[in-house]
């Protein structure tokens, strides 16, 4: 008789007993997002060419696990130069580095704020689960007879061990190398630690092998991984050998040789992947499930979502709740939360200062079609009647607004701008329940909630919080680009898939290269390329704005009755607004571009071309200055990580690449105030999991002692 390969078996790499999880395969088809994932495979099963395409199929999944909970943001964003925390503090420790981010997962008996905060161990643990599986593939693929179907698979195996490999050498550095599939019958409890060396190769490796394996084709749908998706990583592995985390071993790794290998991959890639021609298009508008954006040629690794109950669930797409501002909390009612507004408010990633000074406000229109800066009124709250709002604001009360004018406004001012050195130009500026005499110069209407960057010379935006405190503060200008209105309810999953590579990045892998091998002139031409998509084209309307929200509108749900959101002061029940008419009123199509930057209106092109590598564009003068960096190479290197900001702003690799580099220390303490007090060289690194070492064993079977266990963590923990 068969045994079912998922009985209780497999690995012991993390956290405890491993067992295979179901969901990782699928059956063998042209839309494995849409394959039916609940059956078993069996032992007679895995001895088919049939059960390797389906374990290859099933590999995709693994990616989703990415963005199902806090984790998404808590390791990848948080305790860099660009994001803090706001006022809910579920993953503070990720941002703050306190001593709570240990060897233990965090809960709330040993200082968590709640159960949501991302445990230590989880990457470890997940990362193995697709490792694992990516070994059964590559072990059976000689069972599958078709060349091109076995290559391919073979090609999946290979990447999605690297990209996981990858992952956890960016986080933990040297790590358990597994090549071959575990006895099921077997649990192992002695393990070895590769050397970095040994886990960076290894990584390099399989993204070789992928490379050459892969097809160039998407078989498999949008997100089907490619000989370019495979050829991107291999660059950024290449870069990785050759970046200052790996400068005690990698002396024996030439670095015009890497660099150069590097540089062809990235031109191959841009060659075959061309960017699309207009930056809203990646995310500002998307306008629903599988929409014709979700397969531009720029993408070219995504973890794939849609409506398909296989995408949801546990490790459902969870991003949209990250990036929006509090604003159920602080905007007095004035502007209600509901899943026609595309992000949920759960505030969890504050923009800092540093990642609104890096644009050109006015010639950057990536600033514009990434930042959320107006939101409608779509209530009025109890009692709120025209003369009441205008005695308390010390306003007309025909500037009184109505549903559907500008209930919130962030102003993305610069810092020397005149019209804000003081409050007499437009009024005094707060939040809904805080009087301030506001008129918005364009409508003439009082707005509700007004909120600058900049005042006197001065970063006010995190001082406008409910709680008062600007290292918690709830109210901040989010980002959009997860922004998703076709939710089902309003805390459902999000149906969009969740871009995790794209050429766009590529320039800028090409770009570092070129910086590292000294040829700086063809670094900024590099730039120069990706900083072109950036510009105003000529006859475009700079105010004009979208994102994800507008998905709502072909929401077959939209007729329903949205609670507690009165169009009047009155509160008359029989008012009530109906989600698409609560739609309709917040969602506002044009952004604080002519109010934030006070220039005339124009559609003339505008340009971000840099003409000489010695004089960078302003922005980037000043962050440079404000590090005190004036070697060429250095400034070079920092003006490449300056852009990937503005270019890769929110998508969830800034951690690992500061770390690369050896830039986030100096960059936190620089930019982040939360994280500035305690971070230090250790947090380059991760602390390995501790429940993963206490379950170790010597080869004798033994248990490790406590310097054994002190050898396996990294150093700090």
């Amino acid at each position: 008789m068969s045994k079912n390969i998922f009985k209780k078996s497999s690995l012991l790499l993390g956290a405890a007993l491993f067992t295979f999880n179901v969901s990782l395969f699928t059956s063998c088809s042209d839309s494995f997002l849409d394959e039916e994932s609940g059956h078993m495979l069996t032992d007679e099963l895995l001895e088919t060419g049939e059960g390797a395409l389906s374990m290859a199929a099933g590999l995709y999944s693994n990616l989703r696990w990415h963005f199902g909970y806090e984790w998404a943001y808590g390791i990848t964003l948080y305790g860099t130069d660009e994001f803090t925390n706001g006022a809910d503090l579920t993953s503070e420790c990720w941002n703050t580095y306190d001593n709570r981010l240990n060897p233990l997962d965090l809960t709330p008996a040993l200082g968590a704020a709640n159960k949501n905060c991302p445990a230590v161990s989880a990457l470890w643990d997940e990362m193995y689960y697709g490792i694992s599986t990516a070994n059964l593939v590559l072990s059976r693929a000689n069972l599958v007879s078709d060349e091109s179907q076995r290559n391919q698979a073979m090609g999946e195996a290979y990447f999605l061990r690297g990209y996981n490999y990858y992952r956890l050498f960016a986080q933990y550095g040297a790590v358990t190398l597994q090549t071959e599939p575990t006895d099921a019958d077997k649990i192992v409890k002695y393990y070895k630690r590769a050397t970095e060396e040994e886990t960076l190769n290894q990584v390099i490796s399989d993204f070789e092998n992928a490379y050459q394996l892969l097809p160039t084709k998407k078989t498999r749908g949008n997100g089907s991984w490619t000989r370019y998706t495979a050829a991107h990583f291999l660059a950024k592995a290449l870069l990785y050998r050759q970046s200052e985390r790996c400068k005690a071993w990698n002396g024996s790794y030439p670095s015009a040789t890497d660099l150069n290998r590097a540089i062809q991959l990235c031109d191959e890639v841009i060659a075959a992947c061309p960017l699309a021609p207009d930056y809203r298009s990646l995310y500002a508008d998307w306008t629903g499930v599988d929409c014709p954006n979700e397969g531009l040629s720029e993408i070219l690794m995504v973890a794939e979502h849609n409506d398909a109950s296989s995408t949801q669930g546990r490790f459902g797409n969870r991003t949209y709740n990250y990036f929006n501002p509090q604003f159920s909390n602080f905007s007095g009612s004035w502007t209600q939360r509901g899943q026609y507004i595309g992000g949920m408010d759960f505030q969890r990633c504050r923009p800092t200062e540093y990642a609104y000074e890096i644009f050109d406000n006015v010639n950057d229109s990536r600033m514009w079609k990434t930042y959320k800066t107006v939101y409608g009124l779509n209530n009025v709250p109890k009692g709120k009647t025209p003369a009441v709002v205008a005695k308390e604001n010390g306003i007309q009360e025909s500037q009184v607004p109505g549903l559907g004018d500008n209930g919130i406004l962030f102003i993305l001012n610069k810092k020397d701008d005149p019209r804000f050195q003081d409050e007499t130009t437009y009024g005094t500026f707060g939040r809904g329940a805080v009087a301030h005499s506001f008129v918005h110069p364009e409508t003439g209407k009082w707005v509700p909630n007004v909120f600058p960057v900049y005042l006197g010379g001065k970063y006010v935006l995190n001082t406008y919080g409910v709680n008062g405190n600007p290292a918690q503060s709830n109210v901040f200008c989010g980002i959009n680009k997860t922004d998703d209105g076709t939710r089902t309810a309003e805390k459902g999953d999000s149906h969009r898939d969740v871009i995790m590579a794209r050429s766009g990045e590529t320039y800028l892998i090409k770009a570092e290269c070129q910086v590292r091998l000294g040829n700086f002139d063809d670094a900024i031409a590099t730039v120069n390329k990706l900083r072109a998509r950036a510009e105003w084209k000529q006859g475009e309307d700079r105010e004009y704005y979208s994102d994800g929200s507008q998905a709502f509108s072909k929401n077959s749900t939209g007729a329903a009755i949205l609670g507690k959101c009165y169009p009047n002061a009155d509160n008359k029940k029989e008012d009530r607004l109906t989600n698409i008419q609560a739609f309709q009123a917040s969602y506002l199509t044009k952004s604080t571009y002519y109010l934030s930057t006070g220039i005339a209106r124009t559609t003339n092109a505008s340009s971000l071309q840099i003409a000489n590598y010695t004089q960078l564009p302003a922005e980037d003068e000043a962050i440079l200055n404000e590090l005190g960096i004036t070697d060429t190479k250095e400034r070079l290197i920092n003006f490449i990580f300056n852009e990937r900001t503005r270019e890769l702003l929110g998508e969830w690799n800034r951690w690992e690449e500061l770390s690369r580099a050896d830039l986030l220390v100096k960059r936190a303490k620089a930019f982040n105030p939360e994280a500035a007090p305690n971070v230090q060289a250790r947090h380059n690194y991760r602390p390995i999991p501790q429940k993963f070492i206490d379950t170790l064993q010597n080869p004798d079977g033994t248990n490790l002692s406590d310097a054994d266990k002190k050898a396996w963590q990294n150093p700090g923990y």
